[in-house]
Protein backbone atom coordinates (compact mmCIF):
# COMPACT_ATOMS: atom_id res chain seq x y z
CA UNK A 1 0.00 0.00 0.00
CA UNK A 2 1.17 3.53 -1.03
CA UNK A 3 2.52 5.66 1.71
CA UNK A 4 0.32 8.91 1.74
CA UNK A 5 2.73 12.39 1.48
CA UNK A 6 2.46 15.20 3.68
CA UNK A 7 2.10 18.17 1.92
CA UNK A 8 4.64 20.73 3.33
CA UNK A 9 3.72 23.73 5.29
CA UNK A 10 3.67 26.70 3.86
CA UNK A 11 5.80 29.01 6.25
CA UNK A 12 6.59 32.83 6.13
CA UNK A 13 8.08 35.07 8.45
CA UNK A 14 7.66 38.89 9.09
CA UNK A 15 10.74 40.94 10.38
CA UNK A 16 10.43 44.70 11.19
CA UNK A 17 13.15 47.45 13.23
CA UNK A 18 11.53 50.21 13.86
CA UNK A 19 14.33 53.41 13.19
CA UNK A 20 16.35 53.48 10.05
CA UNK A 21 19.61 53.66 12.31
CA UNK A 22 22.82 51.23 11.88
CA UNK A 23 22.48 49.47 15.06
CA UNK A 24 18.65 48.75 13.74
CA UNK A 25 19.84 47.81 9.90
CA UNK A 26 22.10 44.95 11.31
CA UNK A 27 19.51 43.90 13.46
CA UNK A 28 17.21 43.84 10.54
CA UNK A 29 19.70 41.80 8.46
CA UNK A 30 20.16 39.12 10.92
CA UNK A 31 16.33 38.84 11.35
CA UNK A 32 16.04 38.20 7.26
CA UNK A 33 19.30 35.33 7.64
CA UNK A 34 17.76 33.84 10.84
CA UNK A 35 14.12 33.16 9.59
CA UNK A 36 15.44 31.72 6.18
CA UNK A 37 17.99 29.97 7.75
CA UNK A 38 15.09 27.96 10.14
CA UNK A 39 12.27 27.62 7.42
CA UNK A 40 15.02 25.66 5.14
CA UNK A 41 16.20 23.40 7.57
CA UNK A 42 12.85 21.99 8.93
CA UNK A 43 12.23 19.34 6.40
CA UNK A 44 7.94 19.57 7.03
CA UNK A 45 8.26 23.38 5.92
CA UNK A 46 8.60 25.45 2.70
CA UNK A 47 9.77 29.02 2.71
CA UNK A 48 6.64 31.15 1.53
CA UNK A 49 8.42 34.37 1.37
CA UNK A 50 10.33 36.30 3.99
CA UNK A 51 8.46 40.04 4.35
CA UNK A 52 10.10 43.10 5.66
CA UNK A 53 9.63 46.69 7.01
CA UNK A 54 12.76 48.55 7.51
CA UNK A 55 12.35 52.00 9.73
CA UNK A 56 8.40 51.87 10.31
CA UNK A 57 6.21 52.20 13.03
CA UNK A 58 4.47 49.20 14.24
CA UNK A 59 1.69 51.58 15.74
CA UNK A 60 -0.07 51.01 13.06
CA UNK A 61 -0.21 48.83 9.38
CA UNK A 62 -1.24 51.63 6.73
CA UNK A 63 2.66 52.31 5.24
CA UNK A 64 3.66 48.96 6.24
CA UNK A 65 4.01 47.51 2.70
CA UNK A 66 6.27 44.03 3.54
CA UNK A 67 3.25 43.33 6.27
CA UNK A 68 0.46 44.76 3.66
CA UNK A 69 2.18 42.05 0.79
CA UNK A 70 1.97 39.27 3.63
CA UNK A 71 -1.74 39.45 4.29
CA UNK A 72 -2.51 39.74 0.74
CA UNK A 73 -0.60 36.42 0.21
CA UNK A 74 -2.86 35.31 3.01
CA UNK A 75 -5.47 35.99 1.97
CA UNK A 76 -4.89 34.58 -1.65
CA UNK A 77 -4.44 30.78 0.15
CA UNK A 78 -0.18 30.65 -0.14
CA UNK A 79 0.68 30.82 3.51
CA UNK A 80 -0.15 28.41 6.19
CA UNK A 81 1.99 29.45 9.23
CA UNK A 82 3.54 32.86 9.88
CA UNK A 83 6.48 33.31 11.87
CA UNK A 84 7.54 36.64 14.02
CA UNK A 85 10.00 37.68 16.45
CA UNK A 86 6.87 38.98 19.05
CA UNK A 87 3.53 40.74 19.83
CA UNK A 88 5.27 44.32 19.50
CA UNK A 89 6.89 43.37 16.14
CA UNK A 90 3.92 42.28 14.25
CA UNK A 91 1.17 45.22 16.15
CA UNK A 92 1.49 47.89 18.68
CA UNK A 93 -2.07 48.49 18.43
CA UNK A 94 -4.44 45.78 19.99
CA UNK A 95 -7.09 46.33 17.32
CA UNK A 96 -5.13 46.05 14.42
CA UNK A 97 -3.46 43.09 16.09
CA UNK A 98 -6.72 41.24 16.80
CA UNK A 99 -8.38 41.89 13.87
CA UNK A 100 -5.63 40.24 11.71
CA UNK A 101 -4.83 37.56 13.94
CA UNK A 102 -9.33 36.62 13.43
CA UNK A 103 -8.87 37.79 9.94
CA UNK A 104 -5.71 35.34 9.36
CA UNK A 105 -7.22 32.38 11.29
CA UNK A 106 -10.38 32.48 9.47
CA UNK A 107 -8.26 31.67 6.45
CA UNK A 108 -6.58 28.99 8.03
CA UNK A 109 -3.41 30.76 9.05
CA UNK A 110 -1.81 30.19 11.77
CA UNK A 111 0.88 32.97 14.04
CA UNK A 112 3.39 32.45 15.86
CA UNK A 113 4.82 34.86 18.20
CA UNK A 114 8.40 33.35 19.62
CA UNK A 115 9.42 35.92 22.12
CA UNK A 116 5.96 35.11 24.06
CA UNK A 117 5.86 31.73 22.59
CA UNK A 118 2.11 32.16 21.54
CA UNK A 119 0.56 29.80 18.75
CA UNK A 120 -2.54 31.77 17.62
CA UNK A 121 -4.61 27.95 16.84
CA UNK A 122 -3.44 27.34 20.72
CA UNK A 123 -6.77 27.14 22.97
CA UNK A 124 -5.86 29.92 25.37
CA UNK A 125 -3.53 31.45 22.18
CA UNK A 126 -6.21 34.63 21.84
CA UNK A 127 -6.29 35.22 25.39
CA UNK A 128 -2.83 35.71 26.02
CA UNK A 129 -2.95 37.91 22.79
CA UNK A 130 -5.36 40.59 23.61
CA UNK A 131 -3.28 40.39 27.17
CA UNK A 132 0.29 41.32 25.69
CA UNK A 133 -0.91 43.23 22.46
CA UNK A 134 -2.74 45.86 25.24
CA UNK A 135 0.65 45.78 27.25
CA UNK A 136 2.36 46.94 23.88
CA UNK A 137 -0.18 49.12 23.10
CA UNK A 138 0.19 51.11 26.29
CA UNK A 139 4.15 50.72 25.94
CA UNK A 140 3.88 52.30 22.69
CA UNK A 141 1.67 55.44 24.06
CA UNK A 142 4.48 55.53 27.53
CA UNK A 143 6.80 55.63 24.97
CA UNK A 144 5.06 58.95 22.58
CA UNK A 145 4.44 60.37 26.31
CA UNK A 146 7.73 60.65 26.83
CA UNK A 147 8.72 61.18 23.78
CA UNK A 148 6.58 64.77 23.76
CA UNK A 149 8.23 65.52 27.46
CA UNK A 150 11.57 64.98 25.91
CA UNK A 151 10.79 67.56 22.94
CA UNK A 152 9.62 70.39 25.15
CA UNK A 153 12.47 70.36 27.71
CA UNK A 154 14.39 71.09 24.23
CA UNK A 155 11.78 73.36 23.20
CA UNK A 156 12.68 75.50 26.32
CA UNK A 157 15.77 75.21 25.74
CA UNK A 158 15.71 76.59 22.19
CA UNK A 159 16.77 73.21 20.65
CA UNK A 160 14.82 72.44 17.63
CA UNK A 161 15.17 70.64 14.50
CA UNK A 162 13.47 72.08 11.31
CA UNK A 163 12.90 69.50 8.20
CA UNK A 164 14.15 71.44 5.45
CA UNK A 165 13.81 69.36 2.50
CA UNK A 166 10.41 71.25 1.34
CA UNK A 167 11.86 74.84 2.97
CA UNK A 168 11.81 76.75 0.38
CA UNK A 169 14.66 79.37 0.87
CA UNK A 170 17.19 77.16 3.30
CA UNK A 171 19.11 74.38 2.89
CA UNK A 172 21.53 72.71 5.87
CA UNK A 173 24.89 72.83 6.29
CA UNK A 174 27.66 70.58 7.33
CA UNK A 175 26.48 71.16 10.92
CA UNK A 176 22.81 70.64 10.77
CA UNK A 177 22.32 74.62 11.06
CA UNK A 178 19.76 76.30 8.95
CA UNK A 179 21.46 78.31 6.14
CA UNK A 180 20.11 80.49 3.26
CA UNK A 181 19.93 79.30 -0.41
CA UNK A 182 20.66 82.44 -2.18
CA UNK A 183 18.73 81.65 -4.79
CA UNK A 184 15.69 79.85 -3.59
CA UNK A 185 15.20 83.32 -1.46
CA UNK A 186 15.30 85.18 -4.08
CA UNK A 187 11.84 83.74 -5.11
CA UNK A 188 10.73 84.08 -1.25
CA UNK A 189 11.34 87.94 -1.44
CA UNK A 190 9.60 88.19 -4.80
CA UNK A 191 6.38 86.24 -3.39
CA UNK A 192 6.58 89.33 -0.32
CA UNK A 193 7.29 92.08 -2.41
CA UNK A 194 4.67 91.77 -4.90
CA UNK A 195 1.91 90.48 -2.35
CA UNK A 196 2.85 94.22 -0.72
CA UNK A 197 2.84 95.85 -3.78
CA UNK A 198 -0.92 94.58 -4.06
CA UNK A 199 -0.59 91.11 -6.19
CA UNK A 200 -3.35 88.74 -5.16
CA UNK A 201 -2.28 85.23 -4.28
CA UNK A 202 -3.32 84.25 -7.54
CA UNK A 203 -1.54 86.52 -9.75
CA UNK A 204 1.75 85.86 -7.63
CA UNK A 205 0.90 81.86 -8.32
CA UNK A 206 0.36 82.87 -11.97
CA UNK A 207 3.43 84.87 -12.23
CA UNK A 208 5.59 81.97 -10.40
CA UNK A 209 4.17 79.24 -13.19
CA UNK A 210 4.49 81.68 -15.78
CA UNK A 211 8.16 81.44 -15.02
CA UNK A 212 8.80 78.63 -14.66
CA UNK A 213 9.92 78.42 -11.11
CA UNK A 214 9.83 75.78 -9.23
CA UNK A 215 8.01 75.80 -5.12
CA UNK A 216 9.96 73.89 -2.30
CA UNK A 217 8.93 70.26 -3.76
CA UNK A 218 10.49 71.30 -6.78
CA UNK A 219 7.88 71.20 -8.34
CA UNK A 220 6.72 74.15 -11.71
CA UNK A 221 3.32 73.94 -10.43
CA UNK A 222 1.89 76.30 -7.50
CA UNK A 223 -1.19 76.69 -5.00
CA UNK A 224 -2.57 79.80 -3.26
CA UNK A 225 -1.42 77.46 -0.07
CA UNK A 226 1.60 77.32 -1.05
CA UNK A 227 1.84 81.45 -1.42
CA UNK A 228 0.03 81.97 2.23
CA UNK A 229 2.31 79.49 3.82
CA UNK A 230 5.09 81.20 2.51
CA UNK A 231 3.42 84.83 3.36
CA UNK A 232 2.87 83.34 7.02
CA UNK A 233 5.87 81.49 8.04
CA UNK A 234 7.73 83.23 10.82
CA UNK A 235 11.13 81.35 10.11
CA UNK A 236 11.58 83.73 7.59
CA UNK A 237 12.69 85.91 9.57
CA UNK A 238 14.75 84.20 11.67
CA UNK A 239 12.39 83.13 13.88
CA UNK A 240 10.98 79.86 15.15
CA UNK A 241 7.47 79.10 16.51
CA UNK A 242 7.60 75.27 17.60
CA UNK A 243 4.35 73.03 18.32
CA UNK A 244 2.35 73.92 15.62
CA UNK A 245 0.81 71.00 15.12
CA UNK A 246 0.15 68.26 18.04
CA UNK A 247 -0.51 64.79 17.97
CA UNK A 248 -3.98 63.70 19.66
CA UNK A 249 -3.45 60.10 18.38
CA UNK A 250 -0.45 58.12 18.90
CA UNK A 251 -2.02 55.03 17.30
CA UNK A 252 -3.31 56.79 13.82
CA UNK A 253 -0.17 59.72 14.01
CA UNK A 254 -3.26 62.12 13.80
CA UNK A 255 -2.19 65.63 13.91
CA UNK A 256 -4.11 68.80 14.55
CA UNK A 257 -3.02 72.67 14.54
CA UNK A 258 -2.21 73.32 17.85
CA UNK A 259 -5.65 74.87 19.38
CA UNK A 260 -4.17 75.80 22.89
CA UNK A 261 -3.64 71.89 23.91
CA UNK A 262 -0.35 72.39 23.85
CA UNK A 263 2.18 75.40 25.26
CA UNK A 264 3.83 76.52 21.89
CA UNK A 265 7.04 78.20 22.26
CA UNK A 266 8.49 81.17 20.23
CA UNK A 267 12.36 81.54 19.00
CA UNK A 268 13.88 84.76 18.09
CA UNK A 269 16.75 84.97 16.16
CA UNK A 270 17.27 81.38 15.74
CA UNK A 271 18.94 81.57 12.17
CA UNK A 272 19.75 83.97 9.34
CA UNK A 273 16.39 85.83 7.94
CA UNK A 274 15.63 86.14 4.31
CA UNK A 275 13.03 89.42 5.07
CA UNK A 276 12.93 91.84 7.23
CA UNK A 277 10.38 91.88 10.32
CA UNK A 278 9.28 95.44 9.14
CA UNK A 279 8.43 93.43 5.75
CA UNK A 280 6.67 90.39 7.53
CA UNK A 281 4.59 92.51 9.85
CA UNK A 282 3.25 94.89 6.82
CA UNK A 283 2.52 91.55 5.31
CA UNK A 284 0.27 89.89 8.28
CA UNK A 285 -1.33 93.10 8.24
CA UNK A 286 -2.28 92.69 4.61
CA UNK A 287 -3.59 89.61 4.70
CA UNK A 288 -5.47 90.35 8.55
CA UNK A 289 -7.09 93.07 5.70
CA UNK A 290 -7.65 91.26 2.87
CA UNK A 291 -9.50 88.47 5.54
CA UNK A 292 -11.75 91.67 6.92
CA UNK A 293 -12.71 92.54 3.46
CA UNK A 294 -13.66 88.75 2.39
CA UNK A 295 -16.07 89.10 5.96
CA UNK A 296 -17.80 91.88 4.85
CA UNK A 297 -18.04 90.56 1.41
CA UNK A 298 -15.74 92.88 -0.64
CA UNK A 299 -13.81 91.06 -3.14
CA UNK A 300 -9.92 92.09 -3.48
CA UNK A 301 -8.77 93.47 -6.32
CA UNK A 302 -4.62 93.34 -6.68
CA UNK A 303 -5.25 95.84 -10.08
CA UNK A 304 -5.92 98.98 -8.43
CA UNK A 305 -4.52 100.43 -5.15
CA UNK A 306 -7.86 102.39 -4.67
CA UNK A 307 -9.85 99.25 -4.86
CA UNK A 308 -9.71 98.17 -1.42
CA UNK A 309 -9.56 101.06 0.44
CA UNK A 310 -12.72 103.05 -0.50
CA UNK A 311 -15.69 102.57 1.47
CA UNK A 312 -19.24 105.24 1.37
CA UNK A 313 -18.95 107.72 3.59
CA UNK A 314 -22.82 107.67 4.27
CA UNK A 315 -23.90 104.04 4.52
CA UNK A 316 -20.52 102.36 5.30
CA UNK A 317 -20.75 99.88 2.39
CA UNK A 318 -17.73 99.66 0.21
CA UNK A 319 -17.49 101.23 -3.49
CA UNK A 320 -16.40 99.80 -6.92
CA UNK A 321 -14.39 101.07 -9.51
CA UNK A 322 -16.37 100.94 -12.77
CA UNK A 323 -16.47 103.09 -16.57
CA UNK A 324 -19.29 105.39 -16.59
CA UNK A 325 -20.26 105.69 -19.96
CA UNK A 326 -22.86 108.77 -19.42
CA UNK A 327 -21.45 111.66 -21.23
CA UNK A 328 -17.39 111.48 -21.71
CA UNK A 329 -16.04 108.47 -21.28
CA UNK A 330 -14.21 108.14 -17.68
CA UNK A 331 -13.56 106.08 -14.38
CA UNK A 332 -15.93 106.66 -11.37
CA UNK A 333 -16.75 105.25 -7.78
CA UNK A 334 -20.17 104.00 -7.06
CA UNK A 335 -22.09 103.33 -3.68
CA UNK A 336 -22.47 99.15 -3.76
CA UNK A 337 -25.67 99.83 -1.94
CA UNK A 338 -26.70 102.49 -3.34
CA UNK A 339 -25.75 100.41 -7.23
CA UNK A 340 -27.85 97.11 -5.56
CA UNK A 341 -30.48 98.69 -3.75
CA UNK A 342 -31.44 102.55 -5.34
CA UNK A 343 -31.08 105.60 -4.58
CA UNK A 344 -33.68 105.21 -1.59
CA UNK A 345 -30.74 102.84 0.19
CA UNK A 346 -28.00 105.74 -0.63
CA UNK A 347 -27.99 108.98 -1.80
CA UNK A 348 -23.95 109.05 -2.35
CA UNK A 349 -23.52 110.23 -5.83
CA UNK A 350 -20.80 108.75 -8.54
CA UNK A 351 -17.72 110.50 -7.52
CA UNK A 352 -15.09 110.77 -10.26
CA UNK A 353 -11.49 108.94 -9.79
CA UNK A 354 -9.40 111.78 -10.80
CA UNK A 355 -10.96 113.48 -7.49
CA UNK A 356 -10.00 110.60 -4.99
CA UNK A 357 -6.67 110.35 -6.69
CA UNK A 358 -5.80 113.73 -6.16
CA UNK A 359 -7.27 113.98 -2.60
CA UNK A 360 -4.41 111.28 -1.80
CA UNK A 361 -1.97 113.11 -3.24
CA UNK A 362 -2.85 116.08 -1.28
CA UNK A 363 -3.02 113.72 1.96
CA UNK A 364 0.17 112.35 0.97
CA UNK A 365 1.46 116.05 0.91
CA UNK A 366 -0.31 117.20 3.87
CA UNK A 367 1.68 113.91 5.72
CA UNK A 368 5.02 115.33 4.43
CA UNK A 369 4.74 119.02 5.51
CA UNK A 370 3.48 117.67 8.67
CA UNK A 371 6.22 114.99 9.00
CA UNK A 372 8.55 116.27 11.83
CA UNK A 373 5.11 116.41 13.91
CA UNK A 374 4.30 112.95 12.91
CA UNK A 375 7.92 111.60 13.22
CA UNK A 376 7.72 112.87 17.03
CA UNK A 377 4.97 111.21 17.72
CA UNK A 378 5.35 107.77 15.67
CA UNK A 379 8.68 107.65 18.03
CA UNK A 380 6.54 108.32 21.20
CA UNK A 381 4.60 105.34 20.16
CA UNK A 382 7.58 103.26 19.48
CA UNK A 383 8.37 103.80 22.77
CA UNK A 384 5.51 102.93 24.31
CA UNK A 385 4.37 99.99 22.70
CA UNK A 386 8.11 97.88 22.25
CA UNK A 387 8.26 98.86 26.40
CA UNK A 388 5.22 98.00 27.37
CA UNK A 389 6.90 93.85 27.93
CA UNK A 390 9.59 93.12 29.53
CA UNK A 391 11.86 89.92 28.47
CA UNK A 392 13.02 89.26 32.05
CA UNK A 393 9.10 88.59 33.18
CA UNK A 394 8.70 85.85 30.52
CA UNK A 395 12.12 84.32 31.06
CA UNK A 396 11.19 84.71 35.05
CA UNK A 397 8.36 82.07 34.67
CA UNK A 398 10.10 79.89 32.14
CA UNK A 399 12.39 79.33 34.73
CA UNK A 400 9.88 78.33 37.39
CA UNK A 401 8.02 76.07 34.83
CA UNK A 402 11.11 74.45 34.38
CA UNK A 403 11.72 74.04 38.12
CA UNK A 404 8.26 72.56 38.92
CA UNK A 405 8.60 70.04 35.81
CA UNK A 406 11.80 68.54 37.21
CA UNK A 407 9.57 68.41 40.69
CA UNK A 408 7.00 66.33 38.45
CA UNK A 409 9.46 63.92 37.59
CA UNK A 410 11.15 63.46 40.74
CA UNK A 411 7.82 62.78 42.45
CA UNK A 412 6.97 60.14 39.43
CA UNK A 413 10.28 58.98 40.03
CA UNK A 414 9.34 58.44 44.15
CA UNK A 415 6.32 57.34 43.76
CA UNK A 416 4.93 60.70 45.26
CA UNK A 417 1.42 62.59 44.30
CA UNK A 418 1.94 65.57 41.76
CA UNK A 419 -1.53 66.72 40.71
CA UNK A 420 -0.93 70.09 42.48
CA UNK A 421 2.49 70.56 40.48
CA UNK A 422 0.53 69.99 37.03
CA UNK A 423 -2.28 72.80 38.38
CA UNK A 424 0.89 75.34 38.92
CA UNK A 425 2.38 74.57 35.81
CA UNK A 426 -1.04 74.91 33.83
CA UNK A 427 -1.35 78.67 35.45
CA UNK A 428 1.97 79.69 34.75
CA UNK A 429 2.38 78.90 30.98
CA UNK A 430 -1.09 80.45 30.72
CA UNK A 431 0.22 83.55 32.07
CA UNK A 432 2.98 83.00 30.15
CA UNK A 433 1.25 82.66 27.18
CA UNK A 434 -0.72 86.06 27.93
CA UNK A 435 2.27 87.90 28.23
CA UNK A 436 4.44 86.36 24.99
CA UNK A 437 0.68 87.19 22.63
CA UNK A 438 0.55 90.96 24.42
CA UNK A 439 4.92 91.11 23.95
CA UNK A 440 3.80 90.04 20.49
CA UNK A 441 1.08 92.45 19.24
CA UNK A 442 3.55 95.22 20.92
CA UNK A 443 6.13 94.54 18.82
CA UNK A 444 4.25 94.15 15.52
CA UNK A 445 3.00 97.70 16.16
CA UNK A 446 6.62 98.66 17.24
CA UNK A 447 7.91 97.51 13.95
CA UNK A 448 4.96 98.80 11.66
CA UNK A 449 5.58 102.15 13.02
CA UNK A 450 9.57 102.13 12.20
CA UNK A 451 8.89 100.97 8.70
CA UNK A 452 6.49 104.37 8.50
CA UNK A 453 8.86 106.89 10.09
CA UNK A 454 11.64 105.23 7.80
CA UNK A 455 9.90 105.52 4.72
CA UNK A 456 8.80 109.56 5.95
CA UNK A 457 12.78 110.25 6.31
CA UNK A 458 13.44 108.50 2.74
CA UNK A 459 11.21 111.24 0.89
CA UNK A 460 12.73 113.94 -0.66
CA UNK A 461 9.56 116.25 -1.17
CA UNK A 462 6.41 116.07 -2.39
CA UNK A 463 4.83 113.93 -4.81
CA UNK A 464 3.40 115.08 -8.06
CA UNK A 465 1.11 112.14 -8.80
CA UNK A 466 -1.00 109.23 -8.04
CA UNK A 467 0.85 106.38 -7.24
CA UNK A 468 -1.23 102.97 -6.41
CA UNK A 469 1.95 101.64 -4.60
CA UNK A 470 2.20 104.26 -2.39
CA UNK A 471 -1.57 104.29 -1.49
CA UNK A 472 -1.28 99.99 -0.57
CA UNK A 473 2.05 101.03 1.44
CA UNK A 474 0.75 103.92 3.40
CA UNK A 475 -3.62 104.26 3.51
CA UNK A 476 -5.42 101.79 5.58
CA UNK A 477 -8.51 103.25 4.17
CA UNK A 478 -11.06 106.31 2.08
CA UNK A 479 -14.03 107.47 3.46
CA UNK A 480 -15.27 108.91 0.67
CA UNK A 481 -18.40 111.51 1.23
CA UNK A 482 -20.21 114.05 -1.44
CA UNK A 483 -17.95 117.24 -0.88
CA UNK A 484 -14.90 115.41 0.93
CA UNK A 485 -12.68 112.16 1.91
CA UNK A 486 -11.41 111.67 5.11
CA UNK A 487 -8.55 109.51 4.59
CA UNK A 488 -6.70 107.42 7.35
CA UNK A 489 -2.56 106.38 7.27
CA UNK A 490 -1.97 103.25 8.50
CA UNK A 491 0.01 104.71 11.35
CA UNK A 492 -3.23 106.46 12.62
CA UNK A 493 -2.47 109.83 11.37
CA UNK A 494 -5.86 111.57 9.99
CA UNK A 495 -6.16 114.08 6.35
CA UNK A 496 -9.51 115.41 5.80
CA UNK A 497 -9.92 116.49 2.33
CA UNK A 498 -12.00 118.29 0.27
CA UNK A 499 -13.02 117.10 -3.17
Amino acid sequence: MAQTVMPKKRVAAYCRVSTDSEEQSTSYDEQVRYYTDLINNESQWELAGIFTDDGISGTNTKKREGFNKMIESCMAGNIDLIITKSISRFARNTVDCLKYIRMLKEKGVEIKFEKENIRTFDSQGEIMITIMASLAQQESESLSKNVKMGLKFRYQRGKISINHNWFLGYTKDEEGNLVVDPEQAEIVKRIYREYLDGSSMDQIKAGLERDGIKNGAGRKKWGTSNIRQILTNEKYVGDAMLQKTITVDVLNKTRIPNDGREVQYYIEDHHEPIVSKDVFSRVQEELQRRAEMKKEKRSYNGKYGLSNVCKCGNCGAAMYRIHWYVGDKKVVWRCRNRMSNGADACDLKSIDNRAIEGAVVQAVNKLFTERQDVIEKVKANILKVVGSVGNSLTETLDKRITDLEQQVVDAVKGGKQYSNLLEKIEGLKAERDRMLKTDAKCKKEGEMLSGIMAFLNSQAGEIKEYDDNLTRKLIKDITVYDYKTVITFKHGYVAEIEI
